[in-house]
């Protein structure tokens, strides 16, 4: 077997980390024939763009030039065009300058759009608009991504390592593929109510359990932090709520109808002349019940109030009082009078 045989067999063998692998560069001996026919993308930016847009497009004409792509900027139609010309040899080249167009009009400054010409770096518009109905609740969690002074985007930049901005309705990423993938999972999760800092945890607690080669092939769940969702439904909850009923596998009893009430009663024999009087009888009853109870809550003001029966106490007192010290008395006239004298 000769070693380039080795060589394929060796690299079609399961590898235990992906993102380990290096990707080939892609040269022009590669392909010496350049590209058969010409491609071409297009991508609008908004009015307020123009303007620097028009600064650094000599930077952007250099910048594609050297990957043998020519670019476009048409102010009256408010677009970008990037196309290929015969001395393209790189058959992917103009998907990613399509992608730096794309980040320009999304805001993205012209020194950060380019790296995305770069093999090993990509990116990724997500799109965050249609996440969540409510606009208030859209601008709170959009401006939670952010944070307070941009501090948490800054905290998932470093680690990340990926160039991350918030504009209107879209988040864009720029950086390599493990990390967009990280970015893309965070910025989901914060629109569906998960705060960015359980994943920014989660996130440094993984680049520390990586740096232990003991932990390799362990689980890690019970490292991360665990999200507990503690929202109460806001839903007002009726006051007297209905008791649930026993499940039985039987459907339930099929209501009486009218005859049938009729029937048990009676009421169903009797003739028109009877049911009449019968329901003349029931409305008289009926109004003389209430008469009586309207009667009721007129008089109701003139019913004198109970008095409370006096307490055995009070009487004691009043007796104790009642009864006059015949011997005290005498004294005390005695000694007056003998005041009197002197």
């Amino acid at each position: 077997m000769s070693d380039s045989e080795e060589d394929t067999k060796q690299n079609t063998d399961p590898v235990d980390n992906a993102w380990s692998l290096k990707i080939p560069a892609f040269r022009q001996e590669d392909n010496p024939h350049g590209m058969v026919e010409e491609s071409s993308f297009a991508t609008l930016f908004p009015k307020y763009r123009e303007k620097y847009l028009r600064e650094v497009w000599p930077l952007v004409e250099q910048c594609v030039s050297e990957h043998q792509l020519k670019a476009e900027l048409d102010l009256v139609e408010g677009s970008m065009v990037v196309k290929t010309t015969r001395k393209t040899w790189d058959p992917y080249i103009i998907i990613k300058a399509r992608d730096m167009i794309k980040l320009m009009a999304r805001s993205v400054p012209f020194e950060q759009a380019k790296r995305v010409l770069q093999d090993d770096i990509g990116c990724d518009i997500i799109k965050i608009g249609n996440l969540v109905h409510k606009k208030e609740k859209f601008v709170k969690r959009r401006q939670r991504l952010i944070g307070p002074n941009g501090a948490t985007l800054k905290s998932i930049e470093l680690l990340t390592d990926c160039y991350v901005l918030v504009q209107g309705n879209t988040v864009s990423a720029l950086g390599p593929y493990k990390g967009l993938q990280q970015v893309r999972d965070i910025v989901l999760e914060t629109m569906n109510n998960v705060h960015p800092i359980y994943n920014i945890k989660a996130l440094m607690i993984k680049r520390e359990l990586m740096k232990d080669p003991k932990l390799a092939n362990e689980d890690w769940s019970r490292f991360l932090p665990k999200f507990k969702n503690k929202n109460i439904s806001k839903r007002k909850q009726p006051k007297a709520k209905k008791p649930k009923k026993e499940y039985t596998p039987f459907p339930p009893s099929q209501p009486e109808s009218k005859i049938d009430k009729q029937l048990a009663s009676g009421e169903y024999f009797l003739n028109q002349e009877q049911k009449q009087a019968k329901r003349h009888q029931e409305r008289s009853a009926k109004q003389a019940d209430a008469a009586k109870k309207q009667d009721e809550r007129r008089n109701k003001d003139f019913v004198p109030p109970t008095e409370d029966a006096p307490s055995r106490k009070r009487q004691a007192e009043d007796s104790s009082s009642s009864k006059v010290d015949v011997k005290a008395l005498k004294a005390k006239l005695v000694k007056a009078n003998k005041k009197s004298k002197s």
